[in-house]
């Protein structure tokens, strides 16, 4: 059994203990004078293992609890958190949030979420999977990972292996009478290498992240990985200045969605800071583009029976047809903007592109959107944050393989990628059946007809 591990029996009680506090709380809140009151409590345990060069860096433990409240006094909030479960700090993080409420300007936006949208069904979305490994065999398991990539000819150094277990239990309540649990596993192994000679070094790694750990690669398949990317950049080279189609791997595509989530989010809309405000309803991607949110998928990493106000989720289109079909909302933004929730306080839930084109007919694998992309760049890596979502302006650092005739030519580094999030988006020729599972934005691989390479 791990040494930090919740087992399933305990994970319950705790449960029980958070939902005693929180209605506790919110009972005590009411008594003070306040109309409306939520809590959110959650235990959060670990292990944490790294070894290099075949030797335990660190090993740490975790266990951490989190309690925050907010209250309303009419139209003003007030919230204050603490780290600690004992009853002396429960009662000094009620009194600040109640004095806090008392002395704040009035905010017409502010309260809970409708009572109408709580949610009444929990389905079991199979989250919980604690991960029995101690602290001696997590090391092993990271010695292993990181020796099947230091097998290869070629590596010649290591930033090491991680092994990560966590667990998680939390509780959301509020003064409508709604008590959500949530239990949750996930677990995450890493590899990072070094390659190369006085000529040049390079870096690169992979990892895996699962609910559970029955679904994690094997350690030789891990440190493979890892060191055929690593091994693949060695020799890169710059481009000269042009424009070209460019092909963004998995897991840079998902930051090209994220950026377009963040851009319909309500707090960008509200604050009108946005380059898609007033776009619902708009063409804003391909016609033959479609991208759902879909909350109740099994194992899933955003997964969740309700957001972070208790409004139940479900299945919802985002993109439909390459129309932006609504906004990504909580209960504030919403009011804010004259709209309603869209269950999505807190973040959104597992949002799925759909693999498509415009061409119809089979999607593409990885080596079918290489041979789509024909000649250009594939994106493998991006750096720094020269993203402006307030005017879609779009800058980064990054590196890859230039490609000719649908394969892989040579590795290219040191270049930056340009262009704007608008045409961007719309400029999606399109995405692969290579879904990248490890977040909650799954998509596969994504080819933009144009971007500008700046280079030599």
């Amino acid at each position: 059994m791990s040494d930090v591990a919740i087992n399933q029996d305990t994970s319950q009680r705790e449960l029980d203990r958070l939902a005693e506090l929180a209605e506790d709380v919110i009972r005590r809140a009411r008594a003070a004078g306040a109309g409306q009151a939520e809590v959110s409590a959650s235990i959060d345990t670990g292990l944490n293992v790294n070894v290099r060069l075949g030797e335990v860096e660190t090993v740490e433990h975790t266990r951490d609890r989190g309690f925050g409240l907010t209250v309303y006094f009419g139209k003003r909030k007030g919230s204050a958190s603490t780290a600690d479960l004992n009853a002396d700090s429960i009662q000094a993080t009620l009194d600040q949030a109640c004095a806090i409420a008392r002395y704040t300007e009035e905010d017409p936006a502010s309260g809970l979420a409708d009572a109408a949208r709580m949610a009444k069904q929990f389905p079991d979305l199979d989250l919980w999977h604690p991960w029995s490994i101690d602290t001696a065999d997590a090391i092993e398991l990271g010695q292993q990972i990181e020796a099947a990539g230091r097998a290869h000819a070629g590596i010649t150094n290591s930033d090491g292996a991680s092994v990560q277990m966590g667990e998680s239990v939390s509780v959301y309540a509020n003064s409508h009478g709604f008590v959500g649990r949530e239990r949750g596993t996930r677990h995450s192994l890493s590899l990072a290498l070094i390659a190369g000679d006085e000529a040049g070094m390079q870096r690169d790694y992979w990892y895996d992240s699962v609910r559970s750990a029955d679904d994690f690669m094997s350690a030789k398949v891990l440190g493979d990985k890892a060191a055929e990317r690593t091994l693949t950049r060695v020799g890169a080279r710059r481009l000269s200045t042009r424009q070209s189609p460019v092909l963004f791997t998995p897991e840079i595509a998902r930051s090209l969605i994220g950026h377009m989530v963040g851009a319909v989010s309500g707090g960008a809309l509200y604050r009108r800071a946005s380059f898609l405000l007033d776009h619902a309803g708009k063409q804003i991607m391909p016609a033959w583009l479609n991208i759902v949110e879909r909350p109740y998928l099994l194992r899933g990493q955003g997964s969740g029976a309700f957001d972070a106000e208790g409004v139940a989720t479900r299945d919802n289109v985002l993109i439909e047809n390459g129309v932006l079909a609504r906004y990504v909302l909580g209960s504030y933004s919403a009011r804010k903007l004259g709209l309603e929730s869209t269950g999505n306080a807190g973040g959104i839930h597992n949002l799925v592109v759909e693999p498509g084109h415009g061409d119809g007919g089979a999607v593409d694998d990885f080596n079918g959107m290489l041979r789509r992309l024909g000649t250009g760049l594939l994106v493998t890596e991006v750096m720094g944050q020269g993203v402006n979502t307030i005017t879609g302006d779009y800058s980064r650092g990054a590196a890859g393989f230039w490609v000719e005739n649908g394969e892989i030519a040579y590795p290219v580094e040191e270049i930056t990628i340009a262009a704007n999030l608008r045409d961007m988006l719309t400029g999606i020729v399109a995405v692969g059946s290579d879904v990248d599972k490890r977040s909650h934005l799954l998509t596969g691989s994504i080819l933009l007809d144009r971007m500008t390479i700046a280079g030599e």
